[in-house]
């Protein structure tokens, strides 16, 4: 990967936005639809989820067994302290059997140790499968993202895929380990309890049920009508994200141009939104917590009234309702879980779906089967009836023809929006013709792998990419085999080896966000990266626009070295630079109107001229 990359995040003509303004300027971007669509289906979600999952399936069949086993061992429990109560019962009169209540009491030890072992390992289980699926996510996401078009990027914020890559995808981790396995046990407890209730005695097991199935009503009411709140506070968190992402990486364009007011006002405005459907999405979810404990208390005393009555009747022993009052604080309990699991799994649900979206985007398309590859580069390019648009209906390059011979200059001029940039994203395969052939050496670019494609060109961007490491390794990147003095040698040539000895670390000096380096020096470092990249085909998009005359002058030296012996492309607004071109191409609307050296074109007297003639005319 060398600095050819950054086009990826490079905006074509006419389609860059300010931070804050224009098409999905903070706003939530393609892909995320605000309140008001119609609500999708949350079991969809969780069935693709579990799908995704299925490679854990026999480890979370093992989680189920062990959740199974130690609810059933919690749920033995309250049987086993009636059978002490009846001998302690039987025991007022004739004297306790201390030894059989000891030996209840062991076995009764036991079990609950036994029982909290597998839960244990329940939970240790459920961790790494979350985890698991968790890692696959993001790998998954990280390779998708791979294999995205431009075009998605040009319509998505940054920060709405970062949101997904991150808050989604820890959503979705936090559930799997915590709540679904919580849900497994109280699921597993519920039932059990109504089986053991209704074994003890079946009056009693029929009061408790009924006083509860009034807290499932309204628990499943409460879901249903807060799915759209939790689906809508995680589209809002990413639109927040990307508005935050977008108004900082711009901070200082939003000070110049006094636009705090605006983006504090944007800001603002999904603040509220986020917070109002968080707000019901948490009040809503909130009830069923003190509506599962009103339930539970109201089953405590059903069954005590009722099992009050029937002892003094004698249909049952005292010790019946001690163990019913213990299965229906076990029967009670899980609602409470399941009811505030059941809130967790909605943010899942919302976050799964959000995940799932950008996982089917649609991918570029494929190279082709067989790919052809050119062993030895000329560097011949042609372009042959080219047609292309970002948008169908929208046709950028109309019937772009040209034939570029092997090590000439090339330099493409034109006005703002003309294509000159998206002419560079196509002869790079960042976006696929609609129309015509682009050859190098006489084999279609559509022919070859995008790497091998990629592998031709070195890049030089207007817009500088420098990340968090040292100098010399922003400038060697993802070469390799190169050397210190190679490193030294280029940087040299672009005139900034004298600044990078004078820094503290020299060429280990760490650089960032923060790097304090001017603009200029940021634009050296990536045109001395690209002498080290040394491939056959040069691409300068504006590569001199931040670099001051007397610098200019040295970086001019060294890129025609740089591209002695090599086909160029150097797109350009100052005419001034590009006068030893050998082929000027002149675009206007998506068509060469103009083409030939500096010279011919100002005889001509034509567009180029005018264009040349007006950088000077106040000078």
């Amino acid at each position: 990967m060398s600095d050819r990359e950054n086009g990826r995040e490079r905006q074509p003509d006419a389609q860059r936005r300010p931070p804050g303004g224009g098409p999905g300027g903070g706003g939530p971007g393609r892909g995320m639809p605000m309140m008001g669509e119609k609500p999708r289906d949350f079991k969809k979600s969780w069935s693709r989820l579990a799908r995704y999952g299925g490679r854990y399936a026999p480890v979370f069949i093992v989680a189920v067994l062990c959740a199974f086993g130690g609810t059933v061992l919690t749920l033995i429990g309250p049987d086993m302290i009636k059978d002490v109560t009846g001998v302690i019962l039987d025991g007022l009169l004739t004297g306790i059997d201390t030894a059989a209540v000891m030996d209840k009491c062991l076995k009764l030890l036991a079990i609950y140790v036994v029982g909290s072992a597998l839960v244990f390992v329940q939970s240790r289980i459920m961790a790494s499968v979350s985890q698991g699926i968790c890692r696959r996510l993001r790998s998954d996401i990280s390779s998708k993202l791979n294999k995205l078009p431009l075009r998605y990027f040009d319509s998505t914020t940054h920060g709405n895929t970062i949101s997904r890559v991150t808050n989604d995808t820890d959503t979705i981790g936090m559930t799997l380990n915590q709540s679904l396995g919580q849900l497994i046990t109280s699921v597993t407890m519920f039932a059990g309890s109504i089986v053991m209730m209704f074994i003890e005695d079946v009056t009693l097991a029929a009061i408790a049920v009924a006083s509860t199935l009034i807290g499932f009503v309204f628990m499943f009411t409460i879901i249903r009508r807060s799915q759209k709140y939790f689906r809508s506070n995680q589209k809002y968190l990413g639109a927040m994200n990307g508005h935050i992402e977008e108004i900082y990486t711009g901070h200082n364009i939003v000070k110049a141009y006094n636009a705090e007011r605006a983006a504090r006002e944007k800001f603002d405005e999904l603040n509220k939104k986020l917070s109002d459907s968080n707000w019901k999405s948490q009040f809503l979810s909130g009830l069923m917590m003190p509506l599962m404990g009103f339930i539970g208390n109201f089953g405590y005393v059903a069954v005590c009234v009722a099992g009050a009555l029937l002892a003094m009747n004698g249909s049952i022993r005292f010790e019946v309702i001690i163990a019913f009052i213990l299965y229906v604080r076990l029967f009670t309990q899980p609602l409470a879980q399941i009811a505030q699991t059941a809130t967790t799994m909605q943010s899942t649900a919302a976050a799964s779906e959000r995940v799932f979206e950008l996982l089917d985007e649609e991918e570029m398309a494929p190279d082709a089967p067989v790919t052809e590859k050119i062993d030895e580069t000329r560097g011949s390019v042609r372009f042959e009836r080219v047609r292309f648009g970002y948008e169908p209906d929208r046709v950028i390059i109309k019937d772009f023809n040209a034939h570029i011979e092997a090590g000439q200059k090339v330099a493409i001029v034109g006005p703002t929006g003309a294509g000159k940039t998206t002419i560079v994203n196509l002869l790079m395969r960042f976006y696929e013709l609609d129309g015509g052939v682009i050859t190098v050496d006489g084999v279609p670019t559509s022919k070859m792998a995008r790497r091998d494609v990629h592998d031709l060109f070195c890049m030089v961007l207007q817009d500088t990419w420098l990340f968090e490491g040292t100098i010399m390794e922003n400038i060697v990147y993802s070469k390799r085999g190169v050397t210190e003095e190679q490193v030294v040698a280029a940087c040299r040539a672009v005139g900034l080896d004298h600044f990078i000895r004078t820094l503290p670390g020299g060429y280990s000096t760490e650089l960032g966000d923060n790097a304090s380096l001017s603009a200029g020096q940021r634009q050296l470092v990536t045109i001395a990266r690209a002498m080290i990249e040394d491939a056959p085909l040069l691409i300068l998009d504006e590569a001199t626009s931040s670099v001051d005359t007397r610098t200019e002058i040295l970086v001019q030296n060294a890129m025609d070295k740089l591209t002695e012996g090599r086909t160029s492309f150097v797109i350009a607004h100052r005419l001034s630079t590009i006068r030893n071109a050998d082929v000027i191409l002149v675009m206007r609307d998506g068509d060469i109107v103009e083409s030939g050296s500096h010279a011919r074109l100002m005889e001509l007297g034509g567009f180029y001229a005018q264009l040349y003639n007006s950088q000077f005319e106040n000078s």
